[in-house]
């Protein structure tokens, strides 16, 4: 593509060198550029991308953009090399893939999902519904990337960069995929990955704290505000009414079409508590469709799983989908790491959650409880170089949690 068309609709402060080219690819990552490359120099958190731009030129870049503040003067680039400044290299990146990819999420209805947790199963389990109902579905998420039950690629985070987003889009369009699903993440959103999307539906789970550190957030109301964006850009907001800071939403975003869904608050999609059974294994609620009350099960044990489950119809209704399908698509559902059972000889209840914040510990070990029939022995870990103050809240909660809910501390 020439990359006169590439730089469309960016802000470009200074230009040297022949914009009449043929870019092949595009990349933040000097690795991965290839011949007649366009390479992005994102200046992040620990490293320059100036200082890799040698080695993007020795792999076949024929195009440079770069910061704002950079003195072109300087790169010492050769003449056959065109250097772009820009405004915002990180929206630069994401509005060159959507023009590079020839903008695939306007010939897909995209939905994005985000919240502090319960985003993989929320996201697998409308796939679920929408297949079910005979759509072809692609998602894009932390676990994988897939269209249908085809895994194409494996993810390393919740949301990919945005030219990975922008390419997985463009594959799903080739293929003739009607809904894509990508997990929107609140980094995801500061840092420009799905910028140029264009979103059907925005899907809001909950919120708690998470991810508040100097690489990450500075404090909860700017986590809070980033994921807000994504209701914001999107046609239809679908939110958690019975969250607290989340149904706030609604007031935030008076001219937004929003609908909600709830167990203890009256919603669109409303799940009677009184109704609703939680064992080891599944759930089973009831919700009201269509003037009718219908039963839905799913595989997935937990409170958080039913809200879960009404985030995932409340969004599969925008399609039409049938109770049926919602019943089928849910039954024998299984989600990676997410409450997922483990198969045992020894006739043991045991389960993988990938529980990663205060409160998702507390809810996981809250769920257990309310079927557990003995001892409860939780083991539990951080991974590194994340929100580093949430660790002693978690630590002071596994402690709680394990005196009140579990045989072990």
């Amino acid at each position: 593509m020439n990359l006169n068309s590439i730089i469309s609709g960016i802000e470009v402060k200074e230009k040297v060198g022949d914009l009449n080219l043929d870019i092949t690819n595009i990349h933040s990552d000097s690795r991965k550029i290839k011949e007649g490359g366009l390479f992005v120099a994102i200046n992040g958190f620990s490293k320059d991308g100036i200082q890799f731009i040698p080695d993007a030129i020795e792999n076949g870049a024929k195009a440079i953009i770069v910061e704002p503040d950079t003195d072109i003067s300087t790169l010492n680039v050769p003449s056959n090399v065109s250097i772009i400044s820009v405004n915002d290299t990180r929206q630069a990146l994401a509005l060159a893939a959507c023009n590079f990819y020839d903008n695939p999420s306007k010939k897909l209805k995209l939905i994005g999902v985000t919240g502090t947790k319960g985003k993989t199963t929320t996201t697998f389990m409308i796939k679920s519904i929408l297949q079910s109902h005979g759509l072809s579905v692609g998602l894009i998420g932390s676990i994988a990337v897939y269209i249908n039950d085809e895994q194409i690629e494996g993810t390393d985070r919740t949301t990919p960069e945005s030219m990975d987003i922008q390419k997985h889009l463009h594959l799903m369009v080739e293929k003739n995929v009607d809904v894509a699903i990508i997990e929107v993440s609140s980094q995801a959103i500061k840092l420009d990955r799905v910028t140029g999307c264009e979103f059907e539906i925005g899907v809001f789970t909950n919120f708690s704290e998470d991810h508040i550190s100097e690489k990450e957030h500075p404090n909860m109301e700017d986590y809070f505000n980033c994921k807000l964006e994504l209701l914001k850009i999107s046609k239809l907001g679908v939110i958690n009414n019975d969250d607290e800071k989340v149904k706030k939403i609604k007031d935030l975003l008076p001219d937004k079409v929003i609908k909600t869904f709830g167990m203890e608050t009256e919603s669109d999609i409303k799940a009677n508590p009184k109704n609703t059974v939680i064992s080891d294994s599944f759930i089973r609620f009831s919700i009201g469709i269509n003037g009718k009350d219908e039963e839905i099960e799913a595989s997935i044990p937990g409170t958080f799983s039913v809200y879960n489950a009404l985030g995932a119809i409340t969004t599969a209704m925008y399609f039409d989908v049938t109770a049926n399908e919602i019943r089928t698509a849910l039954k024998d559902l299984r989600v990676l790491g997410r409450s997922e059972l483990v198969p045992n000889k020894l006739g043991l209840t045991i389960m993988i959650d990938y529980a990663h914040t205060p409160s998702s510990l507390e809810s996981i070990l809250t769920a257990v409880k309310t079927y557990a029939k003995g001892k409860i022995i939780c083991a539990w870990g951080v991974g590194g170089n994340r929100d580093s103050a949430k660790r002693p809240v978690m630590r002071r909660n596994f402690r709680a949690s394990c005196r009140f809910y579990c045989s072990y501390d």
